[in-house]
């Protein structure tokens, strides 16, 4: 099923009256931000400063270091290490953008400062079932590949697609690349193509990007990688589900950085008889699992039902608090009950 909140033609007005005169805005994005997140941010930023307003950045806490390299990332504001600031611009800002999050509490602390104030707040997501109510504007697509091209859409939209000059480009463009896992998945729309065609004729080096996202591993976390595939990897036949976890001293073993983590859960799909990944990973007593799939199956139901997450439909996560062991043994027994709707071969 698709969810779609777009703007009525009185929202659209009203937002580019709002947005013609200069405004403080705050843009975020939520925990453990991945490429769309950064990405979203760093979009909206050049595309708001183009238009002349006085615009921020916060996120809940550290991305990965692998988006070191976008211009403007330095000037992201990590809730973790920088509370104070964080939260004297949000109390005193006139809009806030929430970018590629569907509820508040997808952003820790940083949620707090949000319901007293003033500002106006603007949702860019697309994410199932938005929590609408909590936002003045609400701008959602599930169909789309990412929030970046979300973003594409609602400049367009308001008819600001001059601002978009090349920062913003490569912005959207790192959204639509690593949402879409380099165009493997969630990329069968014409209009995906259509926009990064667009993004290209602006002069953005894609190969260079390419380079700079997915070839900047450390030994580490390369040998972290066959470490998780060579010993941490449980796979289910019955249920052609894979399942991969990492503790705490698995981690600290490979001198984990944040990021380290990140694409793993998929290299088990590279196998034809597995339809569901898993990936388990501890971190600061919790456990946070991260889901994928091939075809129809629903991690998004999965992860809502039974583990305190949710997402999209082929891509979802979780969290809960329990040892590593017992969350595997409960894994098992709750994926007995979609053994059948997991019996699948998909036509290739």
């Amino acid at each position: 099923m698709k969810f779609l909140i777009m703007l009525t033609h009185t929202e659209k007005e009203e937002l580019k009256a709002l947005l013609k005169t200069k405004k403080k805005i705050v843009l975020s994005s939520h925990s453990n931000p991945d490429g769309d997140a950064i990405g979203s941010l760093l979009a909206m930023y050049y595309y708001l400063t183009n238009k002349g307003h006085e615009v921020y950045m916060v996120v809940p806490n550290k991305f990965p270091e692998f988006y070191d390299w976008m211009p403007g990332s330095d000037l992201i504001i990590n809730y973790e290490k920088n509370a104070k600031k964080a939260q004297q611009l949000l109390k005193s800002a006139d809009i806030f953008f929430s970018l590629d999050y569907n509820a508040l509490n997808r952003i820790g602390p940083v949620a707090e400062f949000i319901p007293p104030s003033p500002a106006t707040r603007i949702l860019i997501d697309h994410h199932i079932d938005p929590e609408r109510d909590k936002f003045d504007y609400c701008y959602s697509n599930t169909a789309f590949s990412s929030t970046g091209e979300l973003i594409y859409s609602f400049i367009s939209t308001l008819g600001d697609i001059k601002f978009i000059d090349k920062s913003v480009a490569e912005a959207l463009y790192t959204c639509i690349v690593t949402d879409t896992g380099s165009f493997s998945f969630s990329c069968n729309r014409p209009e995906t193509y259509e926009i990064t065609a667009a993004l290209l004729k602006l002069g953005i080096d894609a190969e260079k990007m390419h380079r700079l996202i997915y070839d900047t591993f450390s030994e580490q976390r390369l040998r972290l990688l066959g470490f998780a595939i060579s010993n941490r990897m449980i796979v289910w036949d019955d249920l052609h589900t894979s399942l991969i976890y990492l503790t705490k001293a698995d981690l600290s073993k490979f001198n984990f950085e944040v990021g380290d983590t990140e694409g793993v859960v998929n290299y088990p799909l590279m196998m034809k008889k597995v339809n569901l990944s898993i990936l388990i990973t501890e971190k600061d007593n919790k456990l946070r699992l991260s889901f994928r799939s091939k075809g129809n199956f629903s991690v998004n139901d999965l992860a809502r039902k039974h583990f305190n997450g949710g997402g999209h439909r082929n891509a979802s996560g979780g969290n809960v608090n329990k040892p590593v062991k017992e969350l595997i043994d409960e894994l098992k027994v709750v994926l007995d009950d979609y053994s059948k709707e997991l019996n699948y071969e998909l036509v290739y």
